[in-house]
């Protein structure tokens, strides 16, 4: 297998996540050629930096690369995380995970094995274990259906709005249908509203939920685990 190279803006951003720890700021960084982690720890011992914190700090920008987000009407309303572990998880962990999944989201889900290939879902909410060449890819992704459900109802109520008011002013009742369009129309616009406002929040913590229990994964079963506050909970399972 060929060792994974960073470039300099990922060897910064590398650096700066291994020594500010992981509340520190994490830049987005492009692929590119360069150095390798073995590289990046031996220089990282020459500056005082343990080598386990630069390979948790490579785990974590690699963890932000496989981001993915779907949008409705700039909104994301859709959160995905995808790692490639580069080993092979024992049952032990994959049991481990799904009890972890299940605190973080505050769901019991079901699981389900085909082979190799293990999953275990909730809703919409998805966690898939996927066989690789060099191990298992753990995905995961998740899709917010009450906050998309809210402002699909939402515009199909302007749309009733629309049709009513027009059908209203060639009919010549515009008068007698105003207050049925003025509710209309807001029960059209609140429903939008409510579906909007929830979305910003919910991704931002299903990312950081994801990103965290990815990376536990990427460790090696002898390092340190991640402490209970980098998984936060919502008590949401969506």
């Amino acid at each position: 297998m060929t060792d994974r190279r960073y470039n300099d803006k990922e060897i910064a951003a590398i650096f700066r996540a291994a020594a500010e720890g992981p509340q520190g700021p994490q830049p987005e960084v492009p692929l590119e050629d360069g150095l390798t982690l073995t590289d990046l720890q031996a220089i990282g011992r020459d500056v005082g930096i343990s080598p386990t914190a630069v390979a948790q700090a490579a785990q974590a920008l690699d963890i932000r690369q496989g981001a993915a987000s779907r949008t409705l009407f700039g909104l994301p309303i859709g959160v995905a995380r995808t790692v490639n572990l580069n080993r092979r998880l024992t049952d032990q962990e994959w049991e481990q995970l799904v009890v972890q999944l299940r605190d973080v989201f505050n769901a019991r889900g079901t699981t389900r094995s085909d082979g190799s290939l293990r999953q275990w879902t909730n809703g919409n909410l998805q966690v898939l274990l996927e066989p690789t060449e060099t191990g298992h890819r753990l995905r995961f992704r998740t899709l917010h259906g009450a906050a998309r459900a809210s402002i699909g109802a939402g515009f199909a109520a302007l749309a009733v709005t629309a049709t009513v008011a027009v059908a209203s002013a060639i009919g010549g009742h515009w008068g007698d249908a105003i207050p049925g369009i003025v509710l209309l129309l807001a029960a059209g616009v609140g429903m939008i509203v409510s579906g909007a406002l929830r979305l910003p929040r919910w991704a931002r913590l299903r990312g950081r939920q994801m990103e965290a229990l990815a990376a536990q994964m990427a460790s090696p079963p002898n390092s340190t685990p991640l402490p209970a506050s980098t998984h936060p909970r919502d008590g949401s399972a969506v």
